[in-house]
């Protein structure tokens, strides 16, 4: 049984419409991409048994991915086995960077602007802004913080730099990203999940439950900061709970890591066998700059 704290995270999870593909999004980016990229369908399906999720509904999740070009399938016999699929490696990238990297330190006072026509392509390029960062003041105006790369789904936009004093930037800010539901979304982030730091500094879970814990935790953190734009200090409200949420989940984030890679280590397989060890990068996730 998981302690109180989890438990009640994951009823949480059970009161809301079903998520399970974004979970194994979750699973994928998190915990099988740092060990090889490949994974054993019976490894999802041990981990959802312990989220009472039913292994047809886990089934069905795993064929929509795969056919909305996100997964590949490969048999072996009578198993299948999953990767990322080539799609889903480059909006991965970019995602694992927004979620564990540090945020920029810095801030030259200046914006990236694009302007984009209305070609066929602008549903693609905007929905790659928006994954990059990227907010719109205007119709066809996308704004980002100097130094956001711009994805190349937006390479054939008119490109300028603008700078921007303090209380224009903030202004600026307002009007291109939803800060304040960003902001209402971390504080929930931060109220569910402090029960469960407290509890884990006084006792440490076990595999299966640090497993289920870590997953969970960056399902919920990567639901908010993918639509954080993570702006300079200098752009954010005073009060802005994205910084204290941030150290929040990556505080839980390295308590759960060892333990949570020992379930892998014994359940965790691919085509090959047992998992590989896990990239070393994985071990400084959450880290300073």
């Amino acid at each position: 049984m998981p302690p109180p704290p989890l438990a009640r995270i994951i009823d949480e999870l059970k009161r809301e419409p079903s998520r399970t593909g974004s979970i194994v999004i979750t699973v994928f980016g998190d915990a099988i991409v740092p060990r090889g990229g490949s994974v054993w369908l019976g490894t999802l399906l041990e981990f959802f048994a312990s989220l009472d999720v039913d292994a047809g509904v886990v089934r069905t999740a795993m064929s929509r991915l795969a056919a909305d070009g996100w997964l590949a399938r490969h048999k072996a016999g009578r198993n299948s086995f999953y990767s990322l699929s080539e799609k889903g490696k480059q909006v991965f990238d970019v995602a694992t960077r927004h979620i564990y990297d540090p945020p920029l330190s810095g801030w030259s006072g200046r914006f990236e602007l694009l302007l984009i026509g209305n070609g066929e392509d602008r549903d693609v390029s905007r929905e790659a802004l928006r994954n990059a960062g990227f907010g719109s003041p205007l119709p066809g105006v996308w704004i980002a913080p100097s130094g956001v790369p711009v994805p190349e789904e937006a390479a054939g936009a008119i490109r300028l730099e603008v700078s921007a004093e303090d209380d224009s930037g903030r202004r600026l800010s307002r009007e291109s990203w939803p800060l304040q539901r960003t902001a209402s979304a971390y504080l929930k982030f931060s109220k569910s999940f402090e029960p469960l730091h407290a509890a884990i500094a006084r006792r440490p879970l076990e595999a299966a439950d640090a497993f289920t814990a870590r997953v969970l935790l960056i399902h919920h953190y990567r639901r908010v900061v993918l639509r954080d734009p993570l702006l300079p200090t200098a752009l954010l409200p005073t009060d802005w709970p994205g910084s204290a949420a941030r150290r929040l989940c990556g505080e839980i984030y390295r308590a759960l890591l060892p333990a949570s890679e020992q379930w892998l280590d014994r359940n965790g397989s691919n085509e090959g066998g047992p998992l590989p060890p896990a990239e070393a990068a994985l071990w400084h996730r959450f880290g300073d700059p």
